[in-house]
């Protein structure tokens, strides 16, 4: 399906697809791991054995700690006339070099410029 193919239900488009990519630089591991700490030992829901889990990692990795942080969630929660349905996200360390083409962020927009005929 194009990304102009909209799938619609009786009403219209029911559901869509929102997909963000972000790199992060962190600049400061300490502040990051003890906010994430702070999260983690503010969260009344969260069963000992796995807070101590989480503690352990996020003092090991800044990618622990950042996806304790950020909730997909939180990206929406303002925004008028929708409702979260299903959310996943992950972390994890990156080579980053913002001059290489494998950053290109608009790569599939270029990608399915070049796929159309000529004339559309």
């Amino acid at each position: 399906m194009s990304t102009t193919e909209i799938p619609r239900g009786e009403s219209g488009p029911r559901y869509v697809r929102l997909q963000v990519e972000l790199v992060l630089e962190v600049t400061d591991s300490g502040q990051l791991a003890e906010a994430a700490l702070d999260t983690i030992g503010g969260d009344e829901f969260m069963p000992d054995d796995e807070r101590s889990h989480a503690e352990a990692a996020v003092r090991q990795d800044e990618s622990e700690a950042l996806a304790y942080l950020v909730d997909p969630f939180d990206l929406v929660t303002t925004v008028p006339g929708i409702e979260l349905v299903q959310a996943s996200w992950s972390c994890a360390h990156t080579e980053y070099d913002p001059d290489s083409d494998e950053w290109d962020l608009y790569e599939d927009e270029d990608a399915a410029a070049a796929e159309e005929p000529d004339g559309v």
